[in-house]
């Protein structure tokens, strides 16, 4: 009798759960619907964090939740990771002072971005509880609270930048008709952005996370409004970049941007000098101030290769061109030009063929 009562609330009360259960899985799932496209290249991970968040006000109260549940399957963070970080290291560092108080450094950063890349494949409560309980099993307390704290300011951030993006739109498609960007425009988001870091992040943090990155979108900044400015010679565009390029700091930014600039000239006086007919000891000469002597003697070996692979092309070329003009069979004729491909090609070299080809057709004809 008193089984026969008890059976229908147990069925009402598995129901219950059921429900509840299939709710919080729909709720945290990630909504596709807010897929936004980055500014730059250095934000592109970030972007595909934003796009796989749900609801920021939402998920902020619930994920923690939910994260509590999906802690229990992990002990390191590393159990069943999932396919696309399957095989790899793990990036990024967690540093902490003789305190063992965490220093906030890039490298956290990359930590977060590391698992957060398997969005899409992973739910975002996964993902919450897989960092935390590496957090957790690597690093001693306070530093892990603290560290698991940021992790709550990164995600949220990452929540909050699609707003901006979608109030400015892609800047690409804000060019003018000249093809020319509105700085102002660039500037503003740039502020935005900046005011959103200073909500979620200390000053500490903003610097760690986010330095070398703003300063390079400084750095493009700059570039462009040279570049823009139609008052300037092409020597007086060349000698502010090089002003702008000397004020900023010696960091790991500038000798990259150093590097860039210095091979981006590279190219343009080695193309200038070839054209000119300029002997292999200039070149040389020329890409020793550049790139020093080692680099200098490499890219000697590698115009010595191209050569030879020219000089071979051409007989391929002319070889070719008589097959196919004399003889009738066309199967015959393709025959025996793949027989001259395998005597004076590597297979590596075959596969270029086509490619080459092309572009020396396109450079003969804006030569004509």
């Amino acid at each position: 009798m008193s089984n026969n009562r008890r059976s229908p609330f147990l069925l009402i009360i598995i129901a219950v759960i059921i429900v509840l259960v299939v709710a919080i899985i729909w709720w945290f799932k990630p909504d596709n619907a807010s897929k936004s496209s980055s500014q730059t290249d250095s934000t592109t991970l970030n972007s595909q964090a934003n796009t796989s968040f749900t609801d920021e006000a939402n998920s902020n109260n619930n994920v923690g939740a939910l994260s509590k549940q999906d802690a229990s399957q992990f002990t390191t963070g590393l159990e069943n990771l999932p396919r696309s970080l399957q095989g790899t290291d793990v990036d990024g560092e967690i540093i902490i002072d003789e305190n063992k108080q965490l220093v906030v450094t890039e490298g956290l950063r990359r930590l977060f971005d590391y698992f957060l890349s398997a969005l899409g494949e992973e739910d975002e409560a996964v993902i919450y509880a897989r960092v935390e309980s590496y957090i957790r099993s690597h690093t001693p307390e306070p530093a892990a609270s603290q560290a698991v704290t940021i992790f709550d300011q990164y995600v949220a951030y990452l929540k909050a930048i699609p707003a901006i993006e979608s109030r400015y739109g892609n800047l690409q498609l804000q060019a003018t008709k000249s093809g020319e960007l509105d700085l102002n425009v660039v500037t503003q988001q740039q502020q935005d952005v900046a005011k959103l870091r200073q909500q979620h992040f200390s000053k500490e943090t903003i610097k760690a996370f986010f330095g070398a990155e703003d300063e390079y979108d400084d750095y493009s900044l700059a570039m462009v409004k040279i570049n823009q400015d139609k008052q300037l010679s092409d020597a007086q565009r060349e000698a502010a970049r090089q002003d702008y390029i000397s004020r900023m700091p010696d960091n790991a930014t500038k000798a990259n941007i150093t590097q860039q600039a210095n091979l981006d000239e590279l190219i343009s006086r080695t193309e200038q000098m070839q054209a000119k007919g300029a002997t292999a000891e200039e070149l040389y000469s020329m890409r020793r101030e550049l790139v020093g002597a080692p680099a200098a003697a490499r890219l000697a070996q590698v115009d010595q290769q191209d050569t030879n692979f020219d000089q071979r092309f051409k007989q391929y070329q002319t070889q070719k061109q008589r097959l196919l003009s004399e003889n009738a069979d066309k199967v015959q004729a393709q025959t025996q030009i793949n027989q001259i491909e395998q005597q004076l090609f590597s297979e590596a070299e075959r596969k270029r063929l086509t490619g080459y080809a092309a572009l020396q057709q396109q450079k003969a004809a804006e030569m004509n």
